[in-house]
Formats: C-alpha cells, sequence, structure tokens
C-alpha cells in the first residue's frame, strides 16, 4: 500500500494555501453561507452516497423508469433530505488502485465535489470523518500515515484540531460547510489504535484509555465550535459507534469517564447479520433508554437490508447469504417493510433519524482493494438494470409520531 506524505502535522489531499497554527482563524474568508437545509428537517432521512462519484466515472449509470437520472435528485424526490459522505484524511493508496492521474476517492476535492452535488439538490450533509487514510471501523482504526510518528498525547490533538478545522474552514470558504459532522467512524474501541508505531498516544477505550481518546474527542469539537463561530451556525456534532449493545457502555464512559459532552447526537451503526445480540424488535427500547441516560439525540448513521441474494458481478456480496429478519424476507417489499418499521421503531423510540448506508453502490467497472463492482448491490435502492426501485419509497412513507 503507497503511504502518504509524513511529518507530524497536517496533510489531506486537495488543500493548499492554509495556515498551520492550530489558534488562528484568519483563514476563513467572510463567504455567505447558504440557508441550512437541516433547519427544515423533522426527522432526518439520510443516505450515504461516498461511492457515488466513483461509480459515475467507472460506468454505472443509474436510472428513473428507465430513464437516466442523477441519483441525488431521485433519491431527493423520495424523502431523502440528508447525505452522508465519509472523508479520508491522505488515500493516496486509490492510486495503486486506479494508477496515476486518477481522482483521490474520498479525499478532500472529490469529497468537496459531493458536497456541492448534495448542494444542488438542497440537501443537508454529514460529512464523517475517518481521521485514518482508508477505512475506520471497529476492526480498524489505522492512524493516518502522517500522523504516524507522534507519541505526545497533546501533539495528536492538536494535529486532530488543525485537521479538523482546515477542512471545515476551506469548505465555509466554498460555500460548503456541512450540516453534521462525525468525529470518528465506529470507533468502538477508540480511533487510531490498530497498526500503530511504538509510542503512538493509546486511544484504546477498551483497555480503559478513556481520557486520551476524550482529549482527541474534544479537539476535533473544538475545531468545529471554532468554524461554528465564523460560520454563525451550530453544526451538528455526532459520535460515532457500531452495535446498539454498545450504546450505554461506550456514551455512558466518554461521558463520564472521557469528559466529552459537548456533541450533539449519539449515533450507531445496525446491521442485522453482525449486530445479533440486541433484536429488531429491542431496538426502541434500547434507545429510547440511551436518549433518558445521556440526554441527546439519537441516530442509525448506518444500516442496510438486501432485496436479493443474487449478485450483478462477480465481486462477492457481504450481505444476504445469512438469513433474513423474521418477517422481512429478501425482496424488494421486504427491503421497503422492513425500512418501514425500522424507521417508524426509531420515531418512537425517541431518535431523530436513520441513515442508509451505500444506496447507489450499483455494480460498475469501479474498483476497491477487494474486487470490481460492487459487494453491496443487493442491498441497494436500485435493480441490477439500474432503475430505482419501490424499495425507496419507505422515505415517503407517512410515519406517525414524527415531533
Amino acid at each position: 500500500m503507497k503511504k502518504g506524505i509524513l511529518f507530524i502535522g497536517v496533510v489531506f489531499t486537495g488543500l493548499t494555501s492554509i495556515a498551520s497554527s492550530c489558534t488562528k482563524n484568519s483563514d476563513i474568508s467572510s463567504a455567505e453561507q447558504e440557508n441550512n437545509p437541516s433547519e427544515s428537517i423533522d426527522f432526518i432521512h439520510g443516505v450515504d452516497l461516498s461511492y457515488v462519484n466513483q461509480v459515475q466515472d467507472h460506468g454505472g449509470v443509474y436510472k428513473v423508469l428507465g430513464e437516466e437520472a442523477d441519483p441525488y435528485a431521485a433519491l431527493k424526490s423520495k424523502g431523502v433530505n440528508m447525505v452522508r459522505l465519509r472523508l479520508w484524511h491522505n488515500p493516496e493508496w486509490v492510486r495503486d488502485v486506479y494508477g496515476e492521474g486518477t481522482t483521490i476517492y474520498s479525499g478532500f476535492e472529490d469529497v468537496a465535489t459531493s458536497i456541492q452535488r448534495a448542494k444542488n439538490n438542497n440537501l443537508a450533509v454529514n460529512l464523517d470523518f475517518h481521521y485514518s487514510d482508508i477505512w475506520a471501523d471497529p476492526q480498524h482504526q489505522e492512524p493516518p500515515s502522517a500522523w504516524e510518528n507522534i507519541t505526545d498525547i497533546d501533539v495528536l490533538c492538536d494535529s486532530v484540531y488543525n485537521y479538523t478545522y482546515h477542512v471545515l474552514s476551506t469548505l465555509y470558504t466554498r460555500n460548503l460547510l456541512p450540516e453534521m459532522v462525525q468525529i470518528g467512524n465506529e470507533t468502538n474501541c477508540g480511533m487510531m489504535h490498530t497498526k500503530t508505531k511504538p509510542g503512538f498516544p493509546n486511544l484504546l477505550v477498551c483497555d480503559g484509555n478513556w481520557q486520551n481518546m476524550g482529549k482527541v474527542l474534544n479537539a476535533g469539537i473544538r475545531a468545529v465550535r471554532e468554524v461554528d463561530k465564523i460560520s454563525g451556525k451550530k453544526t451538528i456534532v455526532a459520535l460515532h459507534i457500531a452495535d446498539p449493545k454498545n450504546l450505554d457502555w461506550w456514551f455512558t464512559n466518554v461521558i463520564n469517564q472521557g469528559g466529552v459532552t459537548d456533541f450533539d447526537v449519539a449515533g450507531f451503526s445496525y446491521y442485522h447479520i453482525w449486530h445479533t445480540t440486541v433484536g429488531f424488535d429491542q431496538l426502541s427500547t434500547v434507545v429510547s433508554n440511551l436518549k433518558s441516560k445521556i440526554n441527546k439525540d439519537v441516530v442509525i448513521l448506518e444500516t442496510a437490508y438486501p432485496f436479493t441474494t443474487l449478485n450483478n458481478d462477480s465481486y462477492n456480496n457481504i450481505y444476504g447469504t445469512q438469513d433474513p429478519v423474521p418477517g422481512y424476507p429478501y425482496t424488494v417489499e421486504g427491503q421497503r417493510e422492513f425500512m418501514i418499521d425500522l424507521t417508524q421503531n426509531m420515531i418512537n423510540a425517541g431518535a431523530i433519524g436513520v441513515m442508509y448506508w451505500e444506496p447507489a453502490w450499483i455494480s460498475s467497472q469501479m474498483k476497491d482493494l477487494w474486487g470490481l463492482g460492487s459487494a453491496w448491490e443487493n442491498c441497494s435502492f436500485f435493480d441490477f438494470l439500474g432503475n430505482l426501485t419501490d424499495a425507496a419509497d419507505y422515505l415517503n412513507y407517512p410515519y406517525e409520531n414524527i415531533k
């Protein structure tokens, strides 16, 4: 895997002429921002569209009733009101996949392009900072290569602050400020704790290192709040773990032991094939109890469900060979009903949103580190011909009790 540029500080693709001080705000212009789309949202119907640019660049075509369509506009017409986008620190490894001259997908400029597409459709944006050059998830939380030689927690906090601040301040100057920001992705056992060099600050909360974790999270949050002061807006700050069984343990400890309180959303991933401790019919109780205990809003930041067990390419699918949730077959109708009931259950529990992971990762000639095409096309809202299916109708279902 090709590594990015190495130094202790801030490195990220596509950002230039940016001051390095963690306290200076002079690099932010007085650019006027658009009205905040999230201000009119009663309940977040979100979708992660991080792969769309890559799919379309490599032959993927989205359709509505057989006619080519913009997936942002197509999903907006169904009721989507927020788009989630992942951001990697310096994903130079994309060049190992496609060669020199490629777009650095999920790097800064690619994400800025996606944010613009969302803004063009008056969609709010959730910007998901992975704080890694590659996927961050419960098993993988690798520090960016630019930070791998750090041995002082204060230096790491300064790097997190600077990076977060400069990404958001640069987006602000382009009228692309997101409405929600995730400080980390599926940080069950912490951030930046796998494949670390000796001496790297220990953020492994599964070993009790909540104070270091709290310092890093607070550094990222502080950067968001500093940009808020300039923009005059209140960005929604979300923290994100996987599996509802971890909600009470993680958020109680991050608040009480990590000292992290200035966040708005307790977010989690729910995939029934991996997250089996809390049953589908128990989710509402877990969410309701957490909301009451920590007095924070709750959002499902990732979920999905298959509409078929078939493949549309040679890339083996991740989801679909496992047993379905009883009552929800792997059909378009089953996928729609699963999402309707999941959403209504979350509304009843007091959650404020549900985001679907990669409903537009259809088959194409795109590549990643593991295959060609899609490992998720059977969980998409677009069929194997690229047409938007009736599963997306869950988005405009007449839900009850939305506050």
